[in-house]
């Protein structure tokens, strides 16, 4: 699908008073006359298929526009004389934190005047491809660079019969669930590209993990605490190629200086480390505060009360007495958890790219395979490691006979992955290759895997895809895995089911979207599978798959952030989740995951934020003008008794 949606509605049940109140341009809220006075615009939203969207966008010079993806639903919603729309335009500035209280409104900013049917209907034009606008009012002046929200009443005559809030609930940046190509074995370019990671085409490699505890207020370790280290590293053949650090503080005292002291503790080890090699080894570091650990500590105790309050609160109650006592807590949270990315010795490794690329084609004219295949890998090891340009995988000389077809389907896929040899041409690349050795499994899994990401992208002019489903279920006669065809035929389904959404086709995309739906969990997933799972789910209105697929995922200590985000973009909108207990333990880790980050869900909707209105809620108001807003304004405001 070319179109990518940015936008969702969401319908707010509004609660209705016994007293009739006039709001500008005569509209009223109708009571318990409202299903008569507002059966047809009622009818069409009970209608409206999943797949609808609509939003209200800013053209140029103020005009406002309603947008929608569907001019069918559009003509039935409107098909009345009296049905009509009214845009309620809204300010940031509502909700400062200087202010100790927001006044709840049915209108919440400046109300623009009504446009109804024929109006609408005579205006609507084709913006792009499946997308309609009509103009619906214009900003005005003093509202203009400003933060601003529009929310949407649907009328009949002058009745209200559903008001709705729009949410950017970043529902479509969607991809195919990584199918890896195979080198010597099946390798991810996630894997390839991640240095943290060990990439089964590169043999010889392990990693090891410490845990090293700090006392309180020391940033060096104590040396029996790292020894385990020391011995380990001694006793082996390998060397240091990177150091992992997430460094810990307990969560008392002063967050500035327990940024610093967990700064100096990573560093404490990395010098240690940097000891046993030269050159400086590559290293990462990450600190936080370690309210995970501390909060999961105290549930079911008797200091679990502490839960009611937010961390500046709970900072301020652990002085003193109270502090000592809960030491044996938090002595536990002062640590660095120490992750090691080892390479094994090797003296051809000592060797430049250019060097061992002479011995590799020295190796293939004297027909030694084995010799070639492990200089192969240790220049595929330098090129991971940004040792080797890209371009001089151009230089290894192959010739196209088929006892070469190993070594040549590695150097295809490197030179794809590296952006040397564009996707077409790898494809292209793959079909000679399963020319050269029609039985070969590995290329010929390759080869789908770069049709299908062809298909994705819109680069196949016409697909069989009858004859695409067979030859996919036709690798396991080459020795491919269940796990691997599976995952390639949910990569299939995924393409088929935006085919059949452009077609307009919902039926058959429903039961594309149902097939993945079914049959994910017969695969392992990485990160970025149940993430692009995920975005795929909400991209066809399945909020709440998507939002199951990554519950237990948010609760895990090692979360991605690009995961833990996503949830919040999906979650943020349900008020009865966000009170609760555990769902303020994740607003927590994406804070010290990315601070500004999570500032950034409550800009405006049109502007990077899944929409300001959020803070309607009391805790997530709180939670913003304790972490977000600038320090004149946090001060002034009452927050309510949670962390």
């Amino acid at each position: 699908m070319s179109l990518k949606y940015n936008f969702i509605a969401l319908l707010l049940v509004l609660t209705f008073t016994s007293v009739r109140s006039q709001y500008p341009f005569d509209l009223q809220f109708p009571e318990v006359d409202r299903p008569k006075k507002c059966s047809s615009c009622l009818q069409a939203f009970n209608e409206k298929p999943k797949e609808v969207g609509f939003s209200i966008q800013e053209g140029q010079d103020g005009d406002l526009y309603f947008e929608i993806n569907h001019e069918g639903w559009f003509t039935k919603l409107f098909k009345n004389e009296g049905a009509g729309i009214a845009i309620d335009v809204v300010l940031k500035d509502r909700y400062d934190c200087g202010l100790t209280e927001i006044v709840k409104k049915k209108i919440k900013g400046k109300l623009l005047p009504p446009i109804y049917s024929h109006a609408l209907k005579e205006n609507l034009f084709l913006h792009k491809k499946n997308t309609y606008r009509v103009k619906v009012g214009e900003l005005p002046l003093a509202y203009r660079n400003k933060d601003v929200e529009f929310n949407v009443l649907f009328l009949n005559n002058r009745d209200v019969c559903q008001y709705y809030r729009i949410f950017d609930l970043d529902s479509y940046k969607w991809d195919l669930l990584d199918m890896g190509l195979f080198l010597d074995s099946l390798t991810h370019k996630r894997v390839w590209n991640d240095p943290n990671a060990i990439p089964e085409v590169i043999p010889k490699k392990k990693s090891l993990e410490f845990i090293v505890p700090f006392e309180k207020d020391k940033s060096q370790y104590r040396i029996e605490d790292i020894k385990p280290m020391y011995d380990s590293l001694r006793l082996t053949n390998f060397t240091i190629e990177k150091i992992g650090i997430q460094a810990y503080a307990s969560v008392e005292g002063d967050l500035k200086r327990n940024v610093r002291l967990q700064q100096e503790r990573a560093q404490s080890i990395v010098d240690a480390l940097q000891e046993f090699q030269k050159p400086t080894i590559s290293t990462e570091i990450h600190t936080s505060e370690n309210w995970e650990e501390f909060w999961s500590a105290i549930k079911n105790t008797k200091y679990s009360y502490l839960d009611t309050l937010n961390n500046e609160q709970v900072k301020k109650r652990l002085v003193g007495a109270f502090e000592i006592e809960m030491e044996p807590y938090l002595k536990l949270h002062r640590k660095a958890i120490v992750a090691l990315a080892l390479v094994k010795k090797d003296p051809y490794r000592q060797l430049n790219a250019v060097t061992l690329v002479t011995h590799f084609n020295e190796a293939i004219v004297n027909e030694n395979l084995t010799k070639a295949q492990m200089l192969q890998n240790i220049l595929f090891g330098k090129l991971r490691s940004k040792e080797m340009d890209p371009n001089m995988l151009a230089s290894l000389k192959l010739p196209d006979q088929s006892k070469y077809q190993n070594l040549l389907n590695k150097k295809v896929a490197l030179e794809y992955w590296n952006a040397t040899k564009n996707l077409e041409d790898a494809y292209n690349a793959f079909i000679e290759l399963e020319r050269l050795d029609p039985s070969n499994g590995k290329i010929k899994y390759n080869r789908l895997a770069l049709m299908l990401t062809m298909w994705k992208r819109g680069m196949l002019k016409k697909v069989d895809t009858e004859f695409l489903k067979r030859e996919i279920h036709l690798l396991k006669k080459y020795h491919i895995s269940k796990v691997l065809i599976h995952r390639m035929l949910i990569n299939y389904h995924i393409v088929l089911s935006e085919m059949y959404m452009d077609k307009r086709n919902y039926d058959r995309k429903d039961r594309s979207v149902h097939y993945v739906n079914s049959n994910y969990k017969k695969i392992p997933l990485s990160t970025s599978d149940y993430l692009s799972l995920a975005q795929y789910l909400s991209f066809y209105s399945n909020y709440d798959k998507a939002i199951r697929l990554l519950n237990n995922k948010v609760k895990t200590e090692d979360v991605d952030e690009a995961i833990l985000f996503y949830y919040l973009n999906l979650t943020l909108v349900n008020d009865r989740l966000v009170g609760t207990a555990p769902y303020k333990t994740i607003v927590q880790k994406a804070i010290a995951a990315n601070n500004s980050r999570f500032c950034k869900l409550f800009n405006p909707y049109n502007h990077g934020g899944i929409a300001f209105q959020l803070l309607d809620n009391a805790y997530l108001r709180s939670i913003y003008c304790e972490n977000c807003a600038a320090p004149s304004t946090k001060e002034s405001i009452i927050s309510p008794g949670n962390r």
